[in-house]
């Protein structure tokens, strides 16, 4: 009964789409108006601020239909539109309809009732981790033939990483890694991307673990890097890593910007906004895609470079100014 009525109520939202609609243009394709359906599950400030900057950066005369979720189920609407589709439909202009209906699910939770829902419109993933997606992949519904899914992952490609970690160490090759068995996906990816370092891995089963295994690590290393694992999404066992590495007089490297103000020298990191404008042209691409269906993942692009130069300084370190920093990193591409 839910899955019908959550069919019915999207499909609702795709018929009203003959008001004050922008058209989207990709290569190849000519012009096709487009909707963006949201499905949001949390409040977050990541996530807000992801689907108000998918709302802005709209094109002239677009629309984004946001749905909440509760426990799965849609709660409540929110149309939002700008004024000159307002004004284009208060005076009875006459758009043609939208053919290129779009759902993006924001975070793991939306993500969730996402796949789940009956229907063959292009959907989605967006502001997931690694882990979220890794959670994900097990579920049959995510690999509908009949649909084609995008999964966009919040966090950039390991490869920039290690361009980073280059341009401000460039003379060090020995890198230190803490895992978790649920990692091993980003150790693999870590692991192509670092041809030419020496890395140092090492597997912590559990939390009480940490301390023996970077005892052996800190020694081994020029610098660390916290994954985007359970040890990134813990806060105390990324303090744990933080205090090894200031003990020992070792940079930090991470994913996130919340390690780098707790005490990380630097991380690449893809904002809100980026994000937002990559989860639209992704789920584009998708609709206009004529084949019968798949899954399609995107590690985020581009990167910008956040630095901490109070640790910078603690380490005697001069680091470039993160534009030329995120300059170098996005340059490998």
């Amino acid at each position: 009964m839910f899955a019908n009525r959550f069919s019915l109520l999207l499909r609702r939202h795709c018929a009203t789409v003959a008001m004050g609609l922008a058209c989207a243009v990709l290569p190849g394709t000519g012009a096709a108006a487009a909707v963006i359906t949201v499905l949001m599950a949390d409040e977050s400030a990541a996530h807000t601020e992801f689907v108000r900057q998918l709302r802005e950066t709209q094109e002239a005369g677009s629309r984004v239909e946001l749905i909440h979720l509760v426990a799965g189920r849609p709660v409540s609407e929110s149309v939002e539109e700008d004024h000159a589709a307002a004004a284009m439909r208060t005076r009875g202009a006459r758009v043609a309809p939208a053919d290129m209906p779009i759902t993006m699910a924001v975070g793991v939770d939306a993500a969730r009732t996402a796949i789940e829902r009956p229907g063959q419109d292009p959907l989605v993933l967006a502001m997931l981790s690694r882990l979220d997606y890794e959670s994900l992949k097990g579920n049959p519904a995510l690999r509908r033939p009949d649909r084609w899914t995008g999964v966009l992952l919040r966090e950039p490609a390991m490869a920039d990483q290690i361009a980073l970690i280059d341009a401000v160490m460039p003379q060090r090759r020995r890198l230190g890694v803490v895992a978790t068995t649920e990692s091993e996906p980003m150790v693999r990816e870590l692991q192509r991307a670092a041809t030419g370092w020496d890395l140092q891995v090492e597997y912590a089963p559990d939390a009480k673990a940490l301390a023996s295994v970077l005892r052996r690590l800190v020694p081994r290393s020029d610098a660390l890097m916290v994954l985007p694992d359970l040890i990134g999404d813990s806060q105390p066992a990324t303090l744990a890593v933080l205090r090894a590495g200031a003990s020992a007089g070792l940079p930090v490297f991470g994913t996130s910007d919340g390690l780098v103000r707790s005490g990380g020298l630097a991380a690449a990191v893809s904002t809100p906004t980026q994000l937002a404008q990559q989860a639209r042209v992704l789920g584009l691409k998708l609709a206009s895609n004529s084949a019968a269906g798949g899954v399609l993942v995107e590690c985020a692009t581009p990167s910008t470079v956040r630095v901490n130069p109070t640790v910078a300084r603690g380490l005697g370190m001069r680091l470039p100014e993160e534009r030329e920093l995120t300059e170098r990193v996005t340059a490998i591409r």
